[in-house]
């Protein structure tokens, strides 16, 4: 950056240009990346030679190196929050959150759903295996997660939008319970990106994203971040990241920090053909009902256009028929693929049918959602909206 006062720079400058100076050695304009695995005269410290910055020396790769360096500082100038921490993957920033924080006897709430991964960490090891108790609550009604509240309780995690079923939780008032208690909140924001949520403005203490999703935006790399609070980051880095070796690859880092370049304009865009396909699959005959925070008739719609700048490119449908009718539907899709997954630049379809044989299923048979007989999760991609909404009507027409 060429420029002390990036925090007075638009969104879009800072996808671009924090902390990308040139090289110095190479006087390339883009930062490059280091493969290696050590640094020579390592420290474990931050730098103390009074620079400015205070950039730390970097030991040994697994601990700390230069590509996930930059792709903090980024990531922290779109975010907020005192430090960051960029890990690999999205579920490893979640769960390693938990096990850095949480002891044997203390509570957390949790939001049901919320990611797969973490419901089983959560459950089948902290509550399973060490001892942390765990209830899950409908964190969509504040009043619920105030109730769950013990006197261990240590944390309440939300994630909003909520996997896979798009339900939204009022992050500030939920924040109000977590301070009057005197415990953490914890958000995974993975779907709203810092583009469309801020939850630590809202208040919350440490935010995390699957940056494979959209901060990637081209479904080829693998990363987490966890971002907030410094004495809390400063924790998760030792015994999150080091002790349980949990380090972003260098290519991956740097492969996330060149996708955040375009994360506006790929973010308004997921926006704008999301609400446009979302309301073409509302008016089908075909589809019996459809979810996305943008439209009117999804419940959480008000606090929606509240606490976010816009709604994400995620789509819930279910169609008029059974199992064969979606299956048939997904065959006859051209240009979505059937994959798991999101936020990538071409869109994405999955079915949750709420069969014993959907992971899912333990899952979202037990929340206040209605997940009923199963439905579609569309991830809109980059495409023009015309092409996909002619893509799905030709589906529809095989059916």
């Amino acid at each position: 950056m060429l420029y002390d006062n990036e925090d007075n720079f638009g969104v879009s400058t800072r996808c671009i240009h924090t902390d990308n100076k040139v090289d110095n050695e190479t006087k390339a304009v883009i930062r490059p990346i280091y493969m290696n695995n050590s640094y020579a005269y390592g420290s474990f410290v931050p730098n103390s030679d009074g620079s400015p910055d205070d950039r730390p020396y970097f030991g040994y790769a697994r601990d700390y190196h230069a590509n996930q360096y930059y792709l903090e500082r980024r990531l922290l100038a779109l975010e907020g929050g005192e430090d960051c921490l960029a890990v690999n993957c999205g579920t490893a920033a979640n769960n390693m959150v938990f096990f850095s924080l949480l002891s044997t006897g203390d509570h957390i709430v949790c939001s049901n759903p919320c990611y797969y991964s973490v419901h089983k960490f959560l459950l089948d090891h902290l509550a399973g295996r060490f001892g942390v108790q765990v209830t899950f609550v409908d964190a969509t009604n504040p009043d619920e997660v105030e109730k769950a509240v013990k006197p261990n309780t240590k944390i309440i995690h939300i994630e909003t939008p909520g996997n896979p079923v798009t339900c939204i939780c009022d992050i500030a008032a939920i924040s109000k319970i977590a301070k009057k208690a005197g415990i953490l909140l914890t958000v995974d924001s993975t779907w709203a990106t810092p583009i469309l949520q801020r939850p630590i403005d809202l208040g919350a203490d440490l935010v995390m994203h699957s940056l494979s999703k959209y901060i990637n935006g081209h479904g080829d790399s693998l990363g987490g971040v966890v971002i907030g609070r410094k004495d809390l980051i400063d924790i998760i880095r030792v015994e999150g990241n080091t002790r349980l070796g949990f380090p972003i690859s260098p290519f991956n880092a740097w492969l996330i920090l060149r996708g955040m370049a375009t994360l506006p304009l790929r973010m308004r865009q997921h926006c704008e053909s999301a609400l446009a396909i979302a309301e073409y699959l509302e008016s089908h005959p075909a589809v019996e009902f459809v979810r996305y925070p943008g439209l009117k008739s999804h419940p959480q719609h008000e606090l929606a256009k509240r606490q976010m700048s816009g709604f994400s490119g995620m789509i819930n449908a279910r169609l008029r028929g059974g199992l064969e009718t979606h299956e048939k539907f997904i065959k006859n899709l051209r240009l979505f693929f059937n994959a798991v997954s999101l936020g990538h630049n071409e869109s994405l379809i999955v079915h949750h049918p709420l069969t014993e044989a959907d992971p899912w299923y333990p899952i979202l048979k037990e929340t206040a959602i209605d997940a009923g007989n199963g439905f579609l999760r569309l991830s809109i991609g980059l495409e023009d909206p015309k092409d996909l909404i002619n893509d799905i009507e030709q589906a529809f027409n095989e059916i």
